[in-house]
């Protein structure tokens, strides 16, 4: 497999996002990458001798940064490393792209130079993350669609049904539609009309959940429109980093030390559990092709996990088995988008 990686993109570019690349080069034998950005820049971050055949860089003079207007920057600078690196994605070059840099510029790319599946209304930003039981829980839209119709959630809800199914391996991948309440009736307009769409839909629908209960473990997918679910992923983010700076405080001092030796495998084990770094980036559903984002503040083994993302999406040919059941599952309706 050949992935492409946006050097340029993050906040640690690029000497995080090139560390993340070379540690995936050695644990994966079979893997290529392809690094877009500025070449001296990347050549400084390393430091040890790769194949041509494994380790392309590919020179590029401009960076999209987060506070450009993407759709703007995208045509503004041809040579920046995201449209670079999207362009030798739609001209086949590798099979995924990789990015920590401008969601904005990444959607819009994504879309315009990659195309969506035919059938799929709005294309889906849908991130990872960890539950109370230990499983995992796709949280579909986190931010690509600011202002949705009920039919786009339905979208949202065949497709993520598809991925947790095929990513891991799970048979009937449960399904809850975020609201303010579990009531059938309850919520706003959208809500409702969502509601009555999953019910009817051929995927297992549980009906609604309250953002409490998105981390519970209760369902496998939790969908929502991309203002909300935008602003649940941030707040869970901001919860999950208070109560690890509550516990370093409580362990910190002399008797806090002390204490810590004897719940210090716990705290690890709890420490891994929340840490997002180790769950990857957001994939964009509903692309031709595999595209991730990576977290702004991606570090390397951010990187590597999105890495090992985007080999488990090409290794099990998710986006291949999103297009088949597109072509059963969604109908005419798309045309009243």
């Amino acid at each position: 497999m050949k992935i492409i990686i946006d050097a340029m993109g993050g906040d640690n570019a690029p000497q995080q996002i090139v560390a993340g690349a070379l540690l995936a080069l050695d644990k994966y034998s079979d893997l290529k990458i392809i690094l877009t950005g500025k070449k001296d820049d990347i050549l400084n971050c390393i430091n040890k001798e790769y194949s041509p055949d494994r380790l392309q860089i590919v020179d590029c003079s401009e960076v999209i940064e987060n506070n450009e207007i993407p759709t703007i920057a995208i045509k503004q600078k041809p040579n920046s490393s995201l449209v670079v690196g999207f362009d030798l994605l739609k001209s086949n070059e590798a099979d995924a792209i990789i990015s920590a840099g401008s969601t904005g510029a990444i959607l819009t790319c994504g879309f315009l130079k990659i195309g969506r599946i035919k059938g799929v209304s709005r294309p889906a930003l849908a991130p990872l993350l960890p539950t109370k039981t230990g499983s995992k829980v796709l949280l579909i839209d986190c931010g690509a669609n600011m202002d949705c119709k009920s039919i786009n959630l339905l979208h949202f809800a065949v497709m993520a049904s598809c991925y947790m199914h095929y990513l891991f391996d799970i048979k009937q991948p449960k399904i809850a539609l975020l609201n303010v309440g579990t009531e059938e009736k309850k919520g706003n307009n959208l809500a409702k009309e969502s509601y009555e769409l999953l019910k009817n839909a051929n995927i297992n629908f549980i009906g609604n959940i309250e953002a409490r209960e998105i981390t519970s473990g209760i369902c496998d997918v939790v969908v929502c429109d991309g203002f909300d679910g935008n602003i649940a992923l941030k707040a869970t983010e901001g919860a999950v980093s208070l109560a690890m700076n509550e516990v370093k405080d409580a362990f910190s001092g002399f008797w806090g030390k002390i204490g810590a030796l004897f719940v210090y495998k716990k705290l690890k084990k709890s420490k891994a559990k929340l840490d997002y770094n180790k769950y990857g980036g957001s994939p964009f559903l509903g692309i031709k092709k595999i595209v991730i984002k990576s977290h702004g503040s991606s570090k390397a083994e951010t990187i590597l996990a999105c890495i090992k993302q985007a080999k488990s999406l090409y290794d099990k040919n998710v986006i291949t088995e999103i297009e088949n059941l597109v072509k059963t599952e969604i109908n005419d309706e798309i045309e009243n988008c």
